[in-house]
């Protein structure tokens, strides 16, 4: 794993980093800006560090040479976490640029010059025009009111090889063995807790109106399988690595935004 920079903290006192932090907030996550807590007070604790430190052992430790798009990427943990372990080029992008001047000043003070936050919503990312060797999408599936889709999205245009996927989830833990038919008038099946399930939110969870969906494990592995990625590994509780693979059937998802021919 890589030193954070010697340079870094941009040139700023302990002083100017607590004050441009406080600035900035609220934070959701809780960054260390060299002995600066962004979010001490964070309700789940050192987040997402305390996370973090549950499945990191599963990305690979030397990312020398490799890209990196982050999906959602908030205040940027993720992304510089990434670029600590050598990425060449790391992307993250988020629909709230209130986040992403955390994430950017974050990289300031730490000396990832080199990490680029872009405003961009997953719907777009077509519009990119690149391929990344890792793609993380943690902690956005339930924000999302066509949650398959963005991963379609994902597979179609952006995901190279690996992709690091976390999403809340509620209900059974359990994953039932699913037949590849059923006819119509079998129903049993629906009603078992270990049958892929999406939960809609219609109104708010956790005062967060943006929730719209929690599903449970069986429907998380599902999804991900329904948009060609192969499931390597799954360190914790809510957090899988995939692969990308073969796509079980032709989807039908959105072309590259802007790419379109005049009068298409």
């Amino acid at each position: 794993m890589k030193d954070v920079p010697d340079g870094g903290t941009g040139g700023l006192s302990r002083e100017e980093i607590e004050t441009r932090a406080r600035e900035l907030g609220p934070w959701f996550h809780n960054l260390d800006l060299r002995g600066v807590p962004t979010a001490p007070e964070h309700f789940l604790g050192d987040y997402p560090n305390i996370k973090f430190r549950g499945f990191s052992h599963a990305l690979p430790s030397d990312l020398s040479g490799k890209s990196v798009l982050d999906i959602g990427c908030n205040a940027g943990f993720y992304s510089l976490e990434m670029k600590r372990r050598g990425a060449a080029r790391v992307l993250g992008i988020d629909h709230d640029e209130h986040y992403l001047a955390q994430a950017r000043f974050a990289a300031e003070v730490l000396g990832f010059d080199d990490v680029e936050f872009r405003q961009m919503e997953v719907w777009d990312v077509g519009a990119l025009g690149e391929r990344f060797d890792l793609v993380i999408f943690m902690g956005v599936l339930y924000h999302l009111r066509h949650p398959l889709l963005a991963l379609d999205l994902i597979r179609e245009h952006v995901a190279d090889d690996l992709l690091l996927f976390q999403s809340m989830q509620r209900g059974s833990g359990e994953v039932m063995e699913v037949q590849a038919n059923y006819t119509f008038w079998q129903t049993e099946m629906f009603d078992q807790p270990a049958w892929p399930k999406m939960h809609f939110i219609e109104h708010e969870y956790a005062n967060d109106w943006t929730n719209w969906w929690a599903p449970n494990r069986a429907a998380v592995e599902a999804m991900l399988r329904s948009s060609g990625f192969e499931i390597l590994d799954h360190p914790e509780e809510e957090v899988f690595l995939c692969r990308v693979a073969p796509t079980p059937r032709q989807h039908a998802v959105y072309p590259a935004r802007g790419n379109r021919s005049p009068g298409a």
